[in-house]
This record gives structure tokens, C-alpha cells and sequence, in this order.
């Protein structure tokens, strides 16, 4: 038979399969599609790239089960069927085998962490021992005694992992039914007993996370820049996001630069957070104690300011980015210096930092400041007054506050970044005195339950939501973030718009400068609810940001903007209202993406790589020899001999390797 002969009978071959049946009925037949898959992706800096990914086609690997860290050496060495994709329980996600199957990598095809329903009782934290060891103000310019933590190591848990590169992807799956059919199909496949070696048909898994960027980000940008077509092929998108602040007396915003009249105390927490796994950053101590205790302190001093203004005005702000070298409080400080924000750092009196507060061993607080810019007398005099004068507030308080006994630098934190443009007076108050209370820093596992955000049983999480923790007062706050977004009270805060937003707990990474993200809506939202007034004007006039057809002045002065409000009882139709506020979002974008410099050391030059598809899949694989040397009658009898009651059915399996038949044929 000559060769376009045999051409038309493949092809009638292959008609024939698809007549009544579509393509989608095919691969179900063949592949398990797992559902819940979170990928660790690809980062890049100006000198390298950190994460995974997977190669343009996915990777294919056998399963193999990891038990124990002393049954790494089948994956690595003495398995004969590699390359494998390893399957992890948590308590095996460390440094340690990790990257031995770093190290092994042409035998691993890829690794899956089963994410646990409960925390660990061991640390665990992914962030490196010194966060944001280069991009803060101790340096071998500042103090080099106190540059690289060599005072304090502030995260003795870190590991690094996060900053490691692997060439498999790494994804996270919940343990759900998908792992239940991964663990039954391995048990049934794949797993040697007695020291038997398995037999084929084998249990196999393919995860696709190919990324678009390589190198650096001064690569990936250049390849930005290079094509020049209708719809430019991007490969990378710089990190960044909005941070959002807000005054207790009105600021004009579109005035930019020095106010003569002005002087600003800035009260000042992050926002943002992050983890192995780009979609999984909780952030609960990391950042939400933090912004919660900030959020909760505006609403307290709302009526406070409006009825007795204080004579400096406090000047809230939540910074985005700060996980990848402040980019948040980086942005707000070179705005200020460069006349693009409201006031400049001349109006700055002071600044007060929330950072980690969750409190988890005793009811203290520490204030920490730093020790170069005291040498200063005036500001040592401002620092002290700002300490005597918290200890004093916290006086009628179940929570007390002290100085760290030892001199040290400051803890990772924002100020850091304000201080590197002049000596300003300020304090950051944390829930350690030195090293990170925090075990799970920039992990998974910095959640609702490590906070012990929990709830009787059987209430609905409306009951949740009302319900007073023994964590804290600000309970509907550490609710909404940590547990649901998508709830009531949340709901009337927002516009209609936004509804699509809310969700289960928010996630904290910081993602791309495209759009604004979850956390920065809500607490934008939030902030003007807490601090902002109620006014009664129509919805156009709310969202033209005017109170009225002559109202020219206040747009420069105030915020509005119009949430969908609560519906009455017995009805679903809300009841809208404009709220007026000082709220405004500025950018947290790295100055080094506005001056194309990529190569900076000044400022943050993360960038994520940009990814076509995310997903992973199970199905059964004939042997090698069968692949290269096929024959239907082989492997029908080589793949139906085990039961596939929870898999593809044998004729599916057989389908595909006509399929790849045909595929080798032409």
C-alpha cells in the first residue's frame, strides 16, 4: 500500500471515531481533569528569575506518592519508569527535599503539594531569613553594622523556597476528591509491592504552566518592546497595583506638591502578602492584623477629627506591593518627591506604622524605631514624644507597650522607605521584640486559623459574620478578609459593579498593575464607609463627583462615590447611597518601570511572567515500547487488565493510542 493510500484509510479511520461523538466526549473519556490547581509561576527581578513553569506542551511524568523523605531515592535513582510527577502531603513541602528533586530534575516531571485542611504544628515559611534585605534603608551607606540583618534575623523560619527557580512546575491542590482519585490511581497502578517493580498500565499526570518570560525583567521588557504588531505578543507585566489613603481633613488633590499650611502624620500599614503559590496568600499576620487595626483606628477617630480637628493632620495610607521591595511606599515617597502627590515630604511630621499585631503569644506590644536617624536630637525628641504618648493611650488598655531592650534596626516595614529620602521621626509597632512571632511569614498557612478566627458550630456565616471573636473587636473586618468577602455587610459597602469581586478569603498577592485588585477595592470602599459621611444626592450627581450642578470646588477636596447600600426587610431591591470621603487611590507602581530602568537598585524591578494556560490532568500510559511500536490488540490487552471504574475507560485509552498512531504514521 503506497503512501497516500494508507493517508485516506488513516483518515477514514479517524472519521469514523469522530462520527457521533464529539471532541470534547473524547478527551473525557481518555483524561481526568483536576479541578482546584494553583501553579507557582514565574518572577523576575534585574538580575534573575525565580519561580516554575512546565515546558510549552505540559509535562508528563508517572506518578509516584511520596512517603517519606528516605523514599526519595525511587524518584531520584532506582525507579525505572521516569521521568516521575511527585505527589506531596504537606509536612514533606521543605527545603530540604525540595531541592534534592530540584537537583534531580531530569528524572521529575513536576511536583504536586497536597494543601492540608489544618495547619502544621511545625513553622514553615517559604520568604527568605532577611525580607526585603536590599531595598530597605540599611545599607552599607546608612549603617553597614546594621545592613543584611546582621543584628537581627527577622525571619529565623525562612527557608527561601519562594526564591528558588525550578525548571517543573510545582502546583497546589486541595485535598479533595481530585486527590482522592490521584491517591486510588497510584495505589492501584503504581505503587511497588514487595519490592516488585509495577507493571504498565501506569498512572500518569501532565501539568501545563509554560511562561512567556525568561531571564531577567530587563529581558522580558525588551522582548515588550520588540514587536510592534497590532496585538503586541507581551511576555511579562511589572508588579504593582493602587495604594489607597485618605486625610482627616480634605487635601486638594489636583494641587500637587508642598503645602505651605499642612503637616501630615502618616499612619501607615501594608496591604499585600504572598506565598509559594500565587494564588494562596492569606497574609493574616503578614498584613491583615495590620490594615484591620488601621482600618478599625480611622472609624474611631471619624467623629474625633471631624468635631475637634487635631493640628496635624493624619494622613492614613495602605501601601500595595510591599513583599517585592516596597513598591508601594517606594512609589508614594518618589511622588513626594517629585511634586505628583498632594503634599511633599516637608509636610511629613512623623509616621506610625502598624505592622504584624496578631498578637499570638501575649498581649504586648513593641515599638521599634530606628537607631541612625535618632542620633538626630530633634528627631529623638519627636520619637520619644510619639512613644510616651502611645504608652499612655494604651494605659486603660489590656494590651501594654515597650521598647525593644537591645538597640536594633527597624523591622522589615514601609518607614524604611521614607527614611531613605530624610530623617523623619517615626514608629513601627509589631507583636515581636526582635525575631518574627509569625511562624508561617509569606506562606499558605498565615491564615484565618492561625489567627484563631473560629466559630461555634452549625452557625450560618451570617452568624459568622456578627459573631465577636476572642481575637478581636474588629471581628466583621477579620471576617470579611479571612473568611468571606462575599457577605452582607461587605455587600452594602461597594458598588453593584464590584459584587463580582467578593468571594471566599481574599488573596493578598499583588498581582500586575492592570487593574485594581480585590483587596485594594475593598479597602478603598471600606476606608471611605469608616471615615467618609453620608450625602444626600442623586446617583448621577454622586458619580459625576459633584453635590450638586454648581459644585465645582469639592471634587478637589473630597471623593464620592455611590454604593449599593442594604434592601429593606421583605424586599430585593437595595437601597443605593453616596458616601463622601477623602479616599483617593495613588500608584503603586515601581518608579524603574516610569524611567525604564530595569536594572535599578534604587527601586523594585519584580515582574511576573505571562502564562497561557493553567491546568493539570490524569490518565493512564501505556509502556515506552508499545508508543514507539504500537498495536491496538497489545494495548487493549496490556491497559484493560485493571479495574478503571474512578478513570477513562478502556476504550478511551485505546482510542488515544490509535491516535497517536495515525499522529506517528503521518
Amino acid at each position: 500500500m503506497d503512501l497516500l493510500s494508507s493517508k485516506w484509510i488513516l483518515n477514514l479511520i479517524l472519521c469514523s471515531l469522530f462520527i457521533g461523538v464529539g471532541g470534547n466526549s473524547v478527551e473525557k473519556k481518555i483524561y481526568v481533569h483536576l479541578n482546584y490547581t494553583v501553579p507557582c509561576v514565574r518572577l523576575l527581578n534585574a538580575t534573575h528569575q525565580i519561580g516554575c513553569q512546565s515546558s510549552l506542551s505540559g509535562n508528563v511524568g508517572v506518578l509516584h506518592v511520596l512517603e517519606s523523605e528516605d523514599n526519595l531515592d525511587w524518584v531520584l535513582k532506582s525507579g525505572p519508569n521516569p521521568p516521575y510527577l511527585v505527589i506531596l502531603e504537606s509536612p514533606l513541602f521543605t527545603r530540604s527535599i525540595m531541592m534534592k528533586l530540584k537537583n534531580g530534575s531530569r528524572r521529575v516531571a513536576g511536583v504536586v503539594v497536597v494543601a492540608p485542611n489544618a495547619n502544621p504544628l511545625e513553622a514553615f515559611s517559604p520568604h527568605t531569613t532577611c525580607p526585603n534585605e536590599n531595598s530597605g534603608v540599611y545599607s552599607e551607606d546608612y549603617d553597614p553594622a546594621l545592613a543584611h540583618c546582621n543584628v537581627t534575623v527577622w525571619n529565623p523560619f525562612g527557608n527561601g523556597l519562594a526564591y528558588e527557580e525550578f525548571d517543573f512546575p510545582i502546583f497546589s491542590l486541595k485535598d479533595d476528591n481530585d486527590t482522592h482519585v490521584i491517591r486510588q490511581c497510584y495505589m492501584e497502578h503504581n505503587r511497588a509491592v514487595n519490592g516488585s517493580t509495577p507493571q504498565y498500565p501506569l498512572c500518569a499526570m501532565q501539568l501545563y504552566s509554560h511562561m512567556s518570560a525568561v531571564t531577567n525583567t530587563a529581558t522580558c521588557m525588551r522582548r515588550n518592546d520588540i514587536d510592534f504588531s497590532i496585538s503586541p505578543e507581551m511576555v511579562c507585566d511589572p508588579l504593582g497595583d493602587y495604594n489607597v489613603w485618605a486625610s482627616t481633613r480634605p487635601i486638594n488633590n489636583t494641587a500637587k506638591g508642598h503645602k505651605m499650611w499642612e503637616s501630615v502624620v502618616i499612619a501607615a500599614a501594608r496591604l499585600d502578602s504572598r506565598s509559594f503559590f500565587f494564588d494562596i496568600a492569606p497574609g493574616a499576620d503578614s498584613g491583615v492584623s495590620g490594615f484591620v487595626t488601621l482600618l478599625a483606628a480611622a472609624h474611631a477617630l471619624r467623629n474625633a477629627t471631624q468635631e475637634a480637628p487635631p493640628n496635624r493632620t493624619i494622613l492614613y495610607a495602605f501601601f500595595q506591593g510591599e513583599t517585592f521591595d516596597y513598591i508601594g511606599s517606594s512609589r508614594m515617597v518618589y511622588d513626594m518627591q517629585n511634586n505628583q502627590f498632594a503634599v511633599d515630604l516637608d509636610n511629613v511630621h512623623s509616621v506610625l506604622e502598624i505592622g504584624q499585631v496578631g498578637l499570638h503569644t501575649e498581649s504586648k506590644l513593641w515599638l521599634h524605631s530606628d537607631p541612625v536617624s535618632r542620633k538626630n536630637s530633634s528627631v529623638l525628641f519627636q520619637v520619644r514624644k510619639l512613644i510616651e504618648n502611645l504608652q499612655s493611650a494604651a494605659g486603660g488598655l489590656n494590651i501594654s507597650m515597650d521598647e525593644p531592650s537591645v538597640s536594633q534596626p527597624l523591622p522589615p516595614s514601609s518607614f524604611q522607605r521614607f527614611l531613605r529620602a530624610r530623617p523623619i521621626p517615626g514608629v513601627v509597632l509589631e507583636d515581636h521584640q526582635s525575631a518574627f512571632s509569625n511562624r508561617f511569614y509569606e506562606s499558605m498557612y498565615d491564615n484565618a486559623e492561625y489567627l484563631n478566627i473560629s466559630y461555634p458550630p452549625n452557625m450560618t456565616p451570617e452568624e459568622q459574620l456578627e459573631f465577636v471573636t476572642d481575637t478581636a473587636k474588629v471581628t466583621r473586618l477579620l471576617y470579611g478578609f479571612l473568611v468571606r468577602s462575599n457577605n452582607s455587610w461587605f455587600q452594602q459597602l461597594i458598588p453593584s459593579d464590584l459584587m463580582s469581586h467578593l468571594g471566599k478569603p481574599t488573596n493578598f498577592y499583588v498581582g500586575v498593575t492592570q487593574q485594581s485588585s480585590e483587596p485594594t477595592l475593598l479597602v478603598q470602599h471600606l476606608l471611605a464607609n469608616l471615615t467618609g459621611s453620608t450625602v444626600n444626592i442623586t446617583q448621577e450627581n454622586c458619580q459625576n463627583q459633584r453635590e450638586d450642578e454648581n459644585d465645582k470646588e469639592n471634587k478637589h477636596m473630597y471623593y464620592y462615590m455611590w454604593v449599593q447600600g442594604a434592601a429593606p426587610p421583605n424586599s430585593t431591591q437595595r437601597e443605593g447611597f453616596c458616601i463622601r470621603s477623602t479616599v483617593r487611590l495613588s500608584k503603586a507602581l515601581s518608579p524603574a518601570f516610569d524611567m525604564r530602568e530595569y536594572t535599578s537598585k534604587d527601586y523594585s524591578t519584580w515582574t511576573e511572567s505571562r502564562w497561557k494556560s493553567i491546568k493539570g490532568r490524569i490518565f493512564l500510559v501505556a509502556s515506552h515500547d508499545l508508543e514507539v511500536n504500537p498495536s491496538p490488540h497489545r494495548v487493549k490487552d496490556n491497559i484493560c487488565k485493571a479495574d478503571l471504574t474512578h478513570l477513562p475507560s478502556c476504550n478511551g485509552v485505546v482510542v488515544s493510542h490509535i491516535l497517536q498512531d495515525i499522529w506517528i504514521l503521518k
